[in-house]
C-alpha cells in the first residue's frame, strides 16, 4: 500500500525538484546539495531525506522533466491547430534538452542507477510527438521524413541553450516536416 505523501513533504519535494533542475543546468550533477537545499529553501536534511543517493535525485529530476514535456503535448494539442501544437512542443522539448545538459554526464556516467533512464525517455516522449506528428499529417500541414525518435534525437543534437538559435532551428526541421505533405497522413519524403 502507497503511503500518502503530507503536503509539506510534497512541497520541499518539488522545490528540491526544480532546484535541482536549475543547480544541474548551470553547475552540473556534482554541484554541492547545500546549494541545492538553499536554493530550495531546505536544510540539506530534507534533501537526504527524500533523496538518499545524489543519483537518486538525479533520476527524479530528469523523470519529473520527461513527465512535465509528455503531458504538455495533449495539452497543446487541444489549445492550438496541429501544426502550431507541434512546434510549441518542439520548442518546449528543446528546452528540455538544453536544461538537461546538465545532466549528461551522469546518464553517461555507467551508473547502473541511470541505465533505464533512456527507455523511460523513448516511452514517454516519443508517444507524445507521435500524436503531435499524426494530427499534423491527418490536417496535411506535415510530412513524415523523420520518425519521432530520429526527430527527437535531430533535436537533442541540435539544441542549445541559444533560445534564438535553437527556434531557428524547429523552423528549418518544420519547414522540411511540412515538405511533401498532402492531407490524409504520412507521405514520405521522396513524395511517392
Amino acid at each position: 500500500m502507497e503511503r500518502k505523501v503530507r503536503a509539506d513533504a510534497q512541497r520541499n519535494v518539488d522545490a528540491l525538484l526544480a532546484a535541482a533542475r536549475d543547480v544541474f543546468a548551470s553547475a552540473g550533477v556534482d554541484a554541492p546539495v547545500r546549494e541545492i537545499a538553499a536554493q530550495a529553501g531546505v536544510g540539506v536534511g530534507t534533501v537526504y531525506r527524500h533523496f538518499p543517493q545524489r543519483s537518486d535525485l538525479v533520476v527524479a529530476v530528469f523523470r519529473h522533466e520527461v513527465d512535465a514535456c509528455a503531458a504538455e503535448a495533449p495539452v497543446l494539442a487541444q489549445q492550438h491547430p496541429p501544426l502550431e501544437a507541434l512546434r510549441r512542443w518542439l520548442l518546449r522539448y528543446t528546452g528540455f534538452v538544453a536544461a538537461k545538459r546538465g545532466l549528461s554526464a551522469a546518464l553517461h556516467s555507467g551508473d547502473p542507477a541511470f541505465e533505464p533512464l533512456p527507455a523511460y525517455f523513448s516511452g514517454h516522449l516519443v508517444p507524445a510527438l507521435e500524436g503531435l506528428l499524426e494530427a499534423a499529417a491527418a490536417a496535411g500541414e506535415v510530412a513524415n521524413p523523420l520518425s519521432p525518435e530520429e526527430l527527437l534525437t535531430t533535436l537533442s543534437r541540435l539544441s542549445t541553450p541559444d533560445e534564438d538559435y535553437t527556434a531557428r532551428v524547429v523552423e528549418l526541421l518544420l519547414a522540411g516536416l511540412r515538405f511533401g505533405a498532402r492531407a490524409g497522413g504520412f507521405v514520405d519524403a521522396t513524395g511517392s
